[in-house]
């Protein structure tokens, strides 16, 4: 009896470690059939063929999609069944499958990488306080700029087009980048800046390209300014040269008058150039409905040199013997970005005497020292003459 129990006991043990044995294999089969599930996934990812990007030019009425092709020609493509075709729009970017005869899916929009960072600022802080010796330029760009932006029903009523934008011309240093910086602020719309020369590129149509995206964001972020600085590096006049980077400046320029023509509307969208060599610009840029205005910003004179200076002296100590109107007085000739580099150099001077407050001996020794180095690299650009 007793070793019948206890064959029965050691048959329920065993049994128990079957049963347990049997449980982890099916574990162990379960997770070898996930791995295999993915690596074939991960297979089919390998030897599945590439999707072809384009941008959607035109919705026809067949139920076909009309497309650019960033391998280069136009398609006239079918919408596979699935895709959402309430998404289909104008300017729409979509993957085609390999063979580039069929739309497979809306992509999400996006920007080219080297239009993204050209976001300055969704709202400067810079206003026409900070702003020192240009009160007849402010007055007039805020007629064009601001006045449209924030009241273009006043437009509407006059039965006018709003201006579409102006070109700052003047001496390096006297403020353009600023006073373009203070009208995006007081007018409390996003700034986008960029240097003309980063348009250009070696690679065919690229430069187009890349207009064509700046207005586009321009466009996604209005109310919006546009600052092209250095102008000139792809509106030069042009000239018959035969060179394949000429020719590709000219096509960029080409691009910027077609947007400015307003071949796309512009609403809440302002265009601030500027430029040092107003002389060399091609004369297609200068034309009324391009820029409705050609605003010159010269050297300072005395009262603007003076509220200039006072400007870049309002959050530093001065001692009680500085007097700004002399300053003004001796800096004839300087620009606002001369007389704010003076401010700098008295502080250091000021620092190198362990002083708290910023003395008139400063501004003198600060002064000569800038106009020591004017005096040579002038003599230095005559030398090489």
């Amino acid at each position: 009896m007793a070793s019948t129990r206890n064959d029965d006991l050691g048959e329920a043990v065993e049994l128990r470690i079957l049963r347990e044995k049997v449980r982890m294999l099916a574990q162990a089969k379960a997770s070898l059939e996930r791995d295999l599930e993915y690596y074939r996934g991960e297979l089919a990812k390998l030897l599945s063929p590439p999707y072809i990007e384009a941008v959607v030019l035109e919705l026809l009425d067949n139920g076909r999609v009309l497309v650019r092709s960033s391998s280069g020609p136009n398609l006239i493509v079918d919408v596979a069944d699935g895709v959402d075709r309430s998404k289909l729009r104008v300017g729409a970017l979509v993957a085609l499958n390999s063979r580039g005869s069929t739309i497979v899916e809306v992509l999400p929009s996006r920007y080219d990488p080297m239009v993204k960072p050209m976001i300055v600022e969704e709202k400067p802080k810079v206003t026409f306080s900070d702003v020192g010796g240009l009160k007849d330029q402010i007055r007039e760009l805020y007629e064009i700029i601001i006045l449209p932006l924030k009241n273009p029903g006043l437009f509407v009523e006059m039965g006018v087009e709003p201006p579409k934008g102006v070109l700052l011309h003047g001496p390096p240093g006297t403020g353009k980048t600023l006073l373009a910086r203070a009208v995006a602020g007081e007018a409390g719309v996003t700034f986008i800046s960029l240097v003309a020369s980063e348009l250009v590129n070696k690679y065919i149509g690229e430069g187009a390209r890349l207009v064509r995206e700046v207005f586009r964001l321009a466009r996604d972020k209005a109310p919006s300014i546009v600052f092209i600085d250095e102008i000139d590096a792809i509106a030069a006049r042009r000239v018959d040269i035969g060179t394949s980077g000429e020719r590709e400046v000219q096509r960029t320029m080409l691009q910027l008058l077609a947007e400015l023509d307003g071949f796309n509307p512009l609403e809440g969208v302002k265009i601030i150039a500027a430029t040092n060599r107003l002389d060399i610009v091609d004369p297609a840029l200068l034309r009324p409905g391009r820029f409705d205005r050609i605003i010159e910003l010269p050297l300072p004179g005395m009262e603007a040199r003076l509220e200039i200076l006072r400007i870049h002296t309002r959050r530093t100590r001065l001692a009680d013997n500085v007097d700004l109107v002399e300053i003004a007085r001796l800096t004839e000739g300087f620009s606002g970005a001369h007389l704010k580099h003076l401010v700098v150099e008295a502080a250091y001077s000021a620092i190198r005497r362990n002083s708290k407050a910023i003395a008139q001996e400063d501004f003198i020794e600060a002064l000569n020292k800038m106009k020591k180095h004017r005096r040579g690299a002038t003599e230095g650009s005559q030398s090489h003459i």
